[in-house]
């Protein structure tokens, strides 16, 4: 049986060297076990997604109702509403007074951290890690960093003063010493807050978990998280050993080693000497193929991005097409590349409705996925659950059971059986079986 979140009874907090603050093991954690959850100390709706999410629930929904005063927070009904009323307050007034312009998804992060230290209403005594400790990395910034990050500090000074005005002297009162400068305070936010995602992965928000924040990265990690609304859940996708430390990944870690420390570097300020960056062994498949025509397709991707960002799905679907034909049987599916155009491609498929097109670049993303996803990794069972809707869908029924029962494989263990994903899978399933037993009964 899982255990419940809490005091977190199989993990503790130690010393790194090297590498500072870390989370371990106190006792074996089997493959798939629920480690520890947690609910955020403070979250907020990505800016991008504030029409189609709830911001109590993070749910999506295609009706919401929008707050009549701020005319930015949406919620799924007048409960949802009501129930974040205590915290949407504050917040509410500060949002008010910019209307029509709206303040970046850090700035509301922080703010709303701010108001939630000011009213706490849950117990912050079990963290592990408190908000005081948190690193700012501000002595390792680079000045144009730190510049950029000056100016959201005076957006987030006018922003919370437009709640009060007296709100400065409040939060020397009832803040952390090192969290009263809004420089630091942004600086701690942009670097330990996580992206918090929904069911298909797609990011909803931002959130601060502090206890979490002490987990170290690692680009082939022995945990993974997954969100059930706002509520992070670490899973161990590796047997661990009392006493070894717990890691995740920072970053999506499909990508090359330089890429991968760029980014970490850039947004986490330290080089990853990882196992995995070390060998490099995967960059000769990842880079596979005629280097020219893979170029090519590197050379587009930020492109491709722009139009994804835009929906402009059918121009997206044409550039792809072009280009993955121009690349051919020269450059490998497994090449990074491709297999980043070729998602891109069956994204543009599937909201264009052109099922069949989606289904078949689906299927060439599935090896490379397996190859590049060697433990149970929820982006791999999401992408085998998004081509097994797919097969349903267009009536290949045992196909469809077979890339399910491949993802459930992966779910269990990434996501648990209690997750509402898990869930809709086993019911898929089911289906398939059942129009299997009835091949002639019609679907429905």
């Amino acid at each position: 049986m899982e255990r419940k979140a809490g005091m977190m009874p199989t993990v503790e907090r130690f010393v790194y060297p090297g590498k500072g603050n870390g989370l371990r093991a106190t006792a074996r954690i089997g493959r798939g076990q629920l480690v520890t959850s947690a609910e955020p100390l403070a979250c907020c709706v990505s800016s991008k997604r504030a029409r189609e999410v709830c911001h109590y629930c993070f749910t999506r929904r295609v009706a919401l109702l929008r707050c009549s005063q701020c005319k930015m927070a949406r919620y799924c009904n007048t409960t949802c509403q009501k129930q974040a009323w205590s915290g949407h307050k504050r917040e509410c007034k500060c949002l008010r007074s910019l209307l029509p312009r709206h303040p970046t998804d850090s700035v509301r992060l922080a703010a709303r951290l701010i108001f939630a230290l000011l009213s706490p209403t849950k117990s912050i005594s079990n963290e592990l890690y408190t908000l005081e400790e948190h690193e700012s990395h501000l002595n390792s910034m680079s000045e144009q960093k730190k510049q950029g990050l000056s100016q959201l500090a005076s957006i987030l000074e006018l922003y919370v003063q437009q709640e009060d005005s007296n709100l400065t002297q409040e939060m020397t009162s009832a803040l952390p010493p090192s969290c009263q400068d809004p420089l630091s305070l942004i600086a701690k936010v942009t670097c330990n807050c996580f992206t918090i995602s929904d069911a298909e992965l797609q990011e909803i928000g931002v959130g601060l978990y502090p206890s979490l924040s002490l987990l170290n990265h690692d680009c082939r990690p022995n945990c993974v998280m997954v969100f059930e609304g706002t509520r992070l859940q670490l899973r161990a996708v590796q047997d661990i050993s009392p006493k070894e430390e717990l890691t995740i990944s920072y970053i999506e870690t499909l990508s090359l080693a330089e890429e991968r420390q760029r980014q970490l570097d850039e947004q986490y300020h330290f080089i990853c000497r990882c196992k995995r960056c070390d060998s490099k062994k995967e960059e000769g498949l990842m880079l596979s193929g005629e280097e020219e025509k893979w170029n090519q397709l590197k050379m587009t991707l930020p492109r491709l991005e722009e139009l994804k960002t835009d929906s402009n799905w059918q121009v997206l679907l044409e550039s792809c097409s072009h280009l993955l034909s121009a690349a051919g049987d020269e450059v490998p599916d497994e090449n990074l590349y491709k297999l980043r155009v070729t998602d891109m491609a069956l994204d543009a498929a599937v909201n264009l409705g052109q099922w069949e097109e989606a289904l078949r670049y689906g299927m060439k993303t599935l090896p490379a996925y397996k190859l590049y996803y060697p433990d149970p990794h929820p982006v791999h069972g999401v992408q085998l659950m998004r081509v097994g809707k797919l097969q349903h869908y267009l009536e290949h029924i045992k196909d469809a059971l077979d890339t399910f029962k491949e993802a459930f494989i992966i779910m269990r263990i990434t996501h648990g059986d209690d997750n509402s994903l898990t869930a809709d899978l086993k019911i898929r399933m089911e289906e398939c079986r059942q129009e299997i037993d009835k091949p002639f009964s019609g679907r429905h």
